[in-house]
């Protein structure tokens, strides 16, 4: 985040539908056993929107369906079912993805075009759509500016619970706008734009190709730095409607007003990411990777996922295993450029750091202090790649447990 406007930012209370306008529901369409399965969310007025997407070679039919809705840059709303993912589908699923489309359309009395489609779920089944049909027209008529937690609940597979931020941003200008969004993900996550889904809305007046442009910059910095167990889904999208509805004029890059409008939306994404990789399958602690001393950007962000997704790292993480050769080896794996001689490694926790490695020598280690450590949610390892770089970033993981493989050998049972 651009820290000479965090102070401009604030966290307020609600989701997707805390910005002005929106409307948002979420029920149980008979799509699973019990569970709420289905969520519609609208907007006031058709928008400016963009989305990112999936970089797996196997994607879903909402995904194409969506880019081709998406192709002007303008949305009104948007259907999301859990439960069944839609992928692997063949022609009939992308009949499907459109008839959500359609349906969401005719209930709302909006284009099918302006409508983005989303789905998560268990790979290879076709979507009961005398069901969805029925779910979407409820859904409709349920619609409320109360219902982003519904939604919320709706959207989840083996989340343990709903995901959601917004955040109030005071422009430089005097405009006040607002952020809001809701994601679910707990399994299948290593973004690269998992089963990952996250909408967020603003109120900021923005240009489509604008909108696009921020969007990608919050994914880079925040969902795109998170892993849960290394594995990408066909399903991941990241969408943002802006109903424009604040007052003020439009907002473009190279403008103070712009970047605190980027600084917010990538706090309210950042907010959401972090909130999925707390929830990871079977997860019970969260950790950070700081890279620093990097000779690019890239490289710094290369390193420091590499050592999130790292199985012997979060393994060692669980068991609370001060193991720090392999945060080491997964960096110095990972492309990024290395100079082990030079390089450093440190634990922090609250302001409290212990010393692991630097100049190529280890470094005497208190090992109880780093068990107690440990076993602490939120360490963050600091690990200077030393080239002599001023890149940096930050990517965050949670460790890995005998539960998540339980819930994994069992998913579709």
């Amino acid at each position: 985040m651009n820290t000479a406007t965090d102070q401009s930012i604030t966290e307020i209370d609600g989701g997707i539908t805390a910005v002005d306008g929106m409307r948002a529901a979420g029920l149980h369409a008979g799509i699973k056993k019990h569970k709420p399965d289905l969520a519609l969310v609208a907007a006031p007025r058709r928008c400016p929107a963009a989305a990112v997407y999936t970089r797996n070679a196997v994607q879903a039919a909402p995904l194409h369906v969506t880019r081709r809705h998406l192709a002007d840059g303008h949305a009104q709303a948007v259907v999301v079912v859990s439960g069944i993912a839609n992928t692997c589908t063949g022609r009939q699923g992308l009949l499907d993805a459109e008839a959500m489309a359609a349906l969401a359309a005719d209930a709302l009395g909006i284009d099918p075009a302006d409508v983005i489609v989303a789905s998560t779920g268990v790979i290879g089944p076709h979507l009961p759509m005398d069901r969805v049909a029925a779910g979407i027209r409820a859904a409709a008529a349920a619609l409320s500016p109360a219902g982003g937690r519904d939604a919320a609940v709706a959207i989840m597979t083996t989340d343990t619970r709903p995901k959601e931020a917004a955040y109030r941003v005071a422009l430089p200008s005097g405009t006040v706008v607002t952020v809001g969004g809701m994601a679910k993900g707990s399994g299948m996550i290593h973004p690269d734009m998992a089963t990952m889904l996250a909408f967020l809305a603003t109120d900021a007046p923005v240009a489509p190709g604008h909108l696009q442009e921020a969007l990608r910059q919050a994914v880079d910095d925040t969902f795109n730095l998170i892993t849960v167990d290394g594995d990408t889904s066909p399903n991941d999208m990241v969408a943002v409607l802006a109903t424009g509805t604040a007052v003020g004029a439009a907002l473009e890059p190279g403008s103070a007003d712009w970047d605190a409008f980027v600084a917010g939306l990538t706090a309210a994404c950042r907010s959401l990411a972090r909130q999925i990789v707390a929830d990871g399958e079977g997860a019970t602690r969260t950790f950070a990777v700081r890279v620093t001393g990097a000779a690019t950007r890239d490289d710094a962000r290369r390193a420091a996922r590499a050592v999130a997704a790292s199985s012997l790292v979060k393994t060692a993480v669980y068991g609370r295993d001060a193991n720090w050769g392999r945060v080491l080896t997964a960096a110095g794996a990972s492309g990024a450029a290395m100079d082990p001689d030079r390089a450093s490694l440190s634990m922090e926790h609250e302001g409290t750091s212990i010393p692991l490695f630097r100049d190529g020598a280890p470094l005497p280690v208190d090992e109880e202090a780093a068990t107690r450590m440990l076993g602490m949610d939120g360490v963050t390892f600091v690990l200077d790649l030393g080239t002599g770089g001023d890149a940096g970033a930050v990517a965050w993981g949670c460790d890995l447990t005998e539960k998540y493989v339980q819930i994994n050998a069992a998913y579709r049972t």
